[in-house]
């Protein structure tokens, strides 16, 4: 992984003591709450719903051993020893008090990492493929242009103030792992007929209030023009993307509004004036920033181990936990492991700092010391041998990182909600629970196969409920919290967007909404039809109308029972 140099350090420790300065001079009356604002955010201090909330970069998801440990000390020290992974592949500490904040980030700069840019309207953390380096169906390792991106954007003085905040993800597999469409820019990594890599240019998606998928800018650029074409995007967007109105601001509204071939029109001409200037990329950068992301010493092993043979006949847990957890590997005799965030009665995403240290320990033993945080808020031992599956499964299991639940219903990406957020209108996490109790039997998730269930407080969509095959999303109404269900989103490289199925939901109906939707799949499915494939084939129409009927009836059965007691109650 990308280790720092001494210029890298420097910048990351000036950047903690300015921090400090501002931090102390705002407590000591010095510097007003609106003046300090703008630096706090893009030093990834927030102000929730019950006090600050510090958001932790994690450049493209990457975490060493070490790195994980700092942040079990951090969230153990200066917090209530609780993490949240978010689908931004960073990491978020809730109850922080403000006056530390600037020692938490001198204690993140110790181990190479920082707050810097997680919020601010500028370039955020650059997303890709949590598998990046060990899928087979690789295109290239798309974690040099990650980095590269990260490095040219950090601290970019001409886009530090953006019309809103701008977000970049970047696939270079054959199936997309990164939901590319769903961001500002999304970098889609191809070769050419030449062999040339170059990249295919998504612009103009995001989710939130008004959610659009990006389109094509370009089929392809070549490589080494990729800084300053972005540079070209960006400029454009800077000049004309809407300051007047909060909620117009993306660029995905001024796309729609210039219509994708205006918009590309402005962007060439733009790029007329960068293209193979300082910003070009030589070859040699490339290769210099490739070097940082070398395979680690992977040992010459059989494509199978017979221990591990042995172990999946015998051991029907172990076998369940490899079916939906343990994915293939580029190199034989190695698999990348999933380690679940999704246990029972937990918050999604949430990890103790005991977790992080069995999941830093697992790393160091058994994965070269590296871990990957995943879009969908759990962790991946990329590097693990088919012979030593059963000690890692066995490890991860005692201490609940082991539900064999990964892309099942109980999988769920789901943000903190209304528990935390100041922007929620409602809660997430106890739907989630709810859905989890009510879900609980593995053989049955098992039979329901791949499915997806996003859940967000509000509209900003931060659990991504429009890219899941069943999303809520959590609304006020009346100062109540109401969910609203959309059927047939879906990622990868069909990426689509879920359409409302009606009027919203009190959260003690979303279980039995959520049974009945999987009610009529089940029902019609045809052999290997997933969820999403029975959706597509019969249409939305007989899954809304059984989610409404037993709405109505439990509505219908709650007035009569409660008539019931109110007459019981009078003639007592």
């Amino acid at each position: 992984m990308y280790r720092y140099d001494s210029t890298d350090q420097r910048i990351i420790d000036e950047r903690v003591a300015q921090y400090r300065e501002q931090i102390a001079r705002h407590l000591a009356g010095e510097l007003s709450a609106d003046e300090l604002r703008p630096l706090r955010l893009q030093n990834g201090l927030y102000i929730q719903r019950h006090g600050p909330m510090l958001r932790i970069a994690i450049p493209y998801g990457m975490l060493a051993a070490r790195q994980l440990r700092k942040l079990a000390e951090i969230a153990r020290h200066y917090d209530r020893g609780v993490g949240h992974f978010t689908t931004r592949q960073n990491m978020q500490l809730n109850w922080p008090q403000f006056e530390e904040t600037p020692d938490m980030l001198a204690e993140l700069a110790s181990v190479q990492m920082h707050a810097v840019q997680t919020s601010g309207n500028c370039v955020r953390n650059i997303t890709t493929d949590a598998f990046a380096g060990r899928a087979p169906d690789e295109v290239v390792d798309p974690r040099p242009y990650c980095e590269l991106l990260r490095q040219w954007s950090t601290f970019h003085p001409e886009f530090a103030f953006l019309p809103r905040k701008f977000k970049i993800a970047v696939n270079a597999a054959a199936t997309d792992r990164a939901v590319i469409r769903a961001h500002d820019i999304g970098l889609d990594v191809q070769r050419n007929a030449d062999g040339e890599i170059g990249f295919r240019v998504f612009v103009g998606g995001g989710l939130g209030r008004t959610p659009i998928l990006g389109q094509v800018l370009r089929d392809f650029l070549p490589r080494q023009h990729l800084l300053t074409y972005l540079e070209a995007i960006i400029r454009l967007y800077n000049l004309y993307g809407r300051r007047d109105n909060l909620y117009k601001a993306r660029i995905k509204i001024l796309v729609q509004a210039l219509g994708i071939e205006e918009f590309a029109r402005q962007v060439e001409a733009e790029w007329e004036h960068l293209r193979d200037g300082p910003s070009t990329v030589p070859a040699e950068e490339f290769a210099r920033l490739a070097e940082h992301f070398a395979p680690p010493e992977w040992q010459p092993l059989a494509a199978e181990d017979a221990r591990h043979t042995a172990h999946l006949a015998s051991d029907r847990a172990f076998a369940n936990w490899v079916s939906r957890s343990v994915h293939s590997h580029r190199t034989p005799g190695y698999a990348a492991v999933t380690l679940s965030l999704k246990a029972p009665g937990t918050a999604p995403g949430d990890i103790t700092d005991e977790q992080m240290l069995v999941a830093a320990d697992l790393a160091d033993r058994f994965s070269f010391g590296e871990l990957r945080v995943t879009h969908e808020q759990n962790l991946v031992l990329a590097d693990v041998r088919l012979a030593d599956l059963y000690e890692v499964w066995q490890v991860a299991r005692q201490h609940r990182l082991a539900t064999a639940n990964i892309g099942l219903l109980t999988d769920m990406i789901c943000c903190p909600g209304g528990d935390l957020c100041a922007l929620a209108n409602a809660r997430s996490v106890p739907i989630a629970q709810a859905v989890h109790e009510r879900f609980d039997d593995l053989d049955y998730l098992y039979d329901i196969g791949d499915i997806s269930l996003n859940i967000s407080g509000c509209m900003n969509s931060c659990g991504h409920h429009h890219v899941a095959n069943i999303g809520i999303l959590g609304v006020d109404k009346n100062d109540e919290e109401w969910y609203q269900v959309t059927l047939g989103g879906q990622q990868g490289n069909a990426t689509t967007l879920g359409k409302v199925i009606g009027p919203s939901f009190r959260a003690h109906e979303i279980p039995d909404v959520i049974a009945a939707l999987i009610a009529v799949y089940v029902e019609q499915r045809t052999p290997s039809e997933r969820f999403i494939d029975t959706l597509q084939r019969i249409g939305s129409d007989a899954f809304k109308a059984r989610a409404y009927a037993g709405r109505d009836r439990r509505r219908a059965a709650s007035r009569v029972d409660r008539k019931d007691k109110e007459s019981e109650a009078l003639h007592v």
